[in-house]
Order: C-alpha cells, then sequence, then structure tokens
C-alpha cells in the first residue's frame, strides 16, 4: 500500500489559518445542511492566490463549504488572457466550481495604474460575489505584502489607518494569509505540484511597490537583520486596533455635533470642536466632508480647517477636495435663509450653499 506524503507543515498552517478566517461561516459537515455556503477565491494564478485556491480544496472536501474561483484578467499585459485561462484551468483541475474568468477595462482616469487596476477589480469580484451569492471572497495577501504596504504608507507620511495596511476582514472580504509568508505559498504550489504565474510587473522599478519588495525590504533586512517584515505586520495589527477603536469613537462624536442646514450644508459647532482631542477634532471633519462627496481630505487641508477655531485672520472658506468646502460662520450672518448660526464650522459643496457670501468671508473679520 502506497504511504500518503507527509503534509507540509506550511499547508497545515494555511489550513487552520484558512479555517479561523471563515469561523462563524463554514457549517458543520455532520449536521448535513440542505445547502452549502460558497466561498469564492479571487485567483490571479500567482503563487500566493493558487496556493489559497488549493487549500481551500481541503473545506470542500471536508463539506464545509463549496469553494470556487474567479479570475480577473485586467488586459494590461500581453499574454493576460492565457494567463487568466491557465489560472482557471489549474482551478478547475483542483475541483473547484464554480470558476469564471471575468476580463475587466481599466478606466485610470483620474488614478494610478495600480489603483485603476484595483478598482476595475474589485467591481468584477463583487458581481461576481452577488450573483452567485458567495458569504466570503478570500484573497490571497501574505504577510509580506502587508509589510510592504506599511512601508509604502510610511513614504507617502500616512495616518492610523493607512498604516494599519490592508485588513484582516472588510465586508465580504477576507485575507486569510496575512500571518504566511510569501515563500511558504510558493512551498505550498510546488508541495500540490501547481506551477504559479509570476506577474513581470512585481520586479519592474517603475512601481513603487515593487521597489520596496525587490530593493527596500531586503536592504533593511540587511542592515538591520533578520525579522523586519514580521515587525511591521505586528506594527500594523497593533496599529489597526488603534485605528478602529478612533474611528468609532470619531463617529460617535460625528453623530453628536453634527447638524444640517436643511440645504446639504453641514453644521459643526466650533464650540464642540475645541473640546475634541486634535484625533478626534480632524476626523470628525473628515467624516464631515465624506458625507458630502470629498475624497480623504490631506492633513494639511485638516489643520487648516481647524484653524478657522482660532478666530484669527480669515473665516475661510478652506477648500477640503471633491468640491467641498469649510468656512466660519461670522456674528449676524444666517446660513441660506435660516436663522443666523455664529459659532458653527460650516461645510458645503462649492456654489451650494456659500455663494455671494464666501466673497465676503474670505476678508479678516473682527469678532
Amino acid at each position: 500500500m502506497a504511504r500518503r506524503p507527509r503534509l507540509l507543515p506550511a499547508v497545515g498552517t494555511a489550513r487552520n489559518l484558512l479555517a479561523a478566517s471563515l469561523d462563524g461561516l463554514l457549517v458543520d459537515p455532520a449536521a448535513a445542511p440542505p445547502h452549502l455556503p460558497l466561498v469564492l477565491v479571487a485567483c490571479s494564478g500567482g503563487p500566493d492566490s493558487l496556493a489559497l485556491a488549493a487549500v481551500a480544496v481541503h473545506l470542500a472536501r471536508t463539506g464545509r463549504c463549496r469553494v470556487g474561483v474567479v479570475v480577473v484578467d485586467h488586459g494590461l499585459q500581453p499574454g493576460s488572457a492565457s494567463a487568466a485561462e491557465q489560472a482557471a484551468d489549474a482551478a478547475r483541475e483542483l475541483g473547484l466550481a464554480p470558476v469564471e474568468v471575468h476580463r475587466v477595462s481599466v478606466d485610470r482616469e483620474g488614478m494610478g495604474p495600480e489603483a485603476a487596476a484595483r478598482s476595475a477589480r474589485y467591481a468584477a469580484l463583487d458581481e461576481a460575489a452577488a450573483r452567485l451569492g458567495a458569504v466570503a471572497v478570500l484573497l490571497g495577501h501574505t504577510l509580506d505584502d502587508q509589510a510592504e504596504q506599511v512601508l509604502l504608507g510610511l513614504a507617502r507620511g500616512s495616518g492610523t489607518r493607512s498604516l494599519a495596511g490592508m485588513p484582516a476582514r472588510r465586508g465580504l472580504y477576507i485575507r486569510p494569509f496575512l500571518e504566511l509568508r510569501r515563500a511558504e505559498t510558493e512551498a505550498i504550489c510546488a508541495f500540490y505540484g501547481l506551477d504559479p504565474w509570476h506577474d513581470p510587473t512585481n520586479l519592474d522599478p517603475a512601481f513603487a511597490r515593487s521597489r520596496v519588495r525587490v530593493e527596500v525590504l531586503p536592504f533593511l533586512e540587511e542592515q538591520l537583520g533578520p525579522g523586519i517584515a514580521q515587525a511591521l505586520a505586528r506594527t500594523a495589527a497593533i496599529l489597526g486596533q488603534d485605528a478602529d477603536l478612533l474611528e468609532q469613537l470619531s463617529a460617535e462624536a460625528y453623530a453628536s455635533l453634527r447638524r444640517a442646514d436643511g440645504d446639504g450644508a453641514v453644521l459643526l459647532p466650533e464650540d464642540g470642536l475645541r473640546g475634541l482631542p486634535a484625533a478626534l477634532r480632524q476626523r470628525v471633519l473628515a467624516l464631515a466632508a465624506l458625507e458630502l462627496g470629498a475624497f480623504q481630505p490631506s492633513f494639511e487641508r485638516l489643520r487648516a480647517a481647524e484653524s478657522l477655531l482660532e478666530r484669527k485672520g480669515s473665516a475661510g472658506p478652506v477648500q477640503l477636495g471633491g468640491k467641498v468646502s469649510v468656512y466660519r460662520q461670522v456674528r449676524g450672518r444666517a446660513v441660506l435663509r435660516g436663522e443666523p448660526s455664529y459659532g458653527n464650522l460650516v461645510l458645503s459643496t462649492n456654489g451650494t450653499n456659500n455663494g455671494p457670501g464666501v466673497k465676503q468671508l474670505r476678508r479678516p473679520t473682527q469678532e
């Protein structure tokens, strides 16, 4: 009788990570449920996502869920269609179903190539998950990807949420392998006899992420010693908890302070804003801007908005981006046709709520 090959330790670890990440979504096969939940793997054909698909087979074979695969072809490189079909074929050979290939059009207007591709990819995954009734979509990001994300955030001078990296779970999307190294996913592919596709852009120095992967992280490991990637991922985990708490507190503060004027503007009492710690005050201002359709305001724009609370010089407006501005309502001047609202910061979309009065508010005022 032929002996079964010994299970690779990385496979066992990956199975445990995957099962833990899906806690509450899997079923007990002994219960013989009438319908098994469907879990989708977003698979590019690269080592990480292909290893994730291979490990997910175990869940399907043990009757805890059904596992399907969605391959997104961005069409940005020669041969991408062939690579997508190879990834789909590999998933079918593993016994997964359904397996779909989605070819998307990447619209780069207003964003960089990576962001545009990501937007198109998630739109395709959202559509597939909704149509197929999936309970989760699995993404193959690893600890190494998380470390790279933190370094990129540091380079941009980003805040807590950005430095927290990629969340292990957000809505339908789950990243089971954030504690697994990239070398381990490659070993898993070898264990299963899989031949993953290697995206050439991962080594292209034209992309900042590629430079971090190929040059920066190895340099830091060489100069500071091993364990840098793990330390960066640990930092992301700690900051993720901090960011969650700050976002909860700022949402509560915003809900307690926010007033609407009836014509689309948001009013925030100056005294209430001054009473908040800076970390919450800036987040409250950002939440108001986001509600009105702005992009996430920069730290510099938020600090400029905060300066209005000092009542020195101009009462505004300060542009927060996305055609949203904020100004301080001066004494005796009504917001639109309502009652005078001295003592508030007013956030509105440009041209909606700050017409002729804004020109007057540009001048320094005496309070």
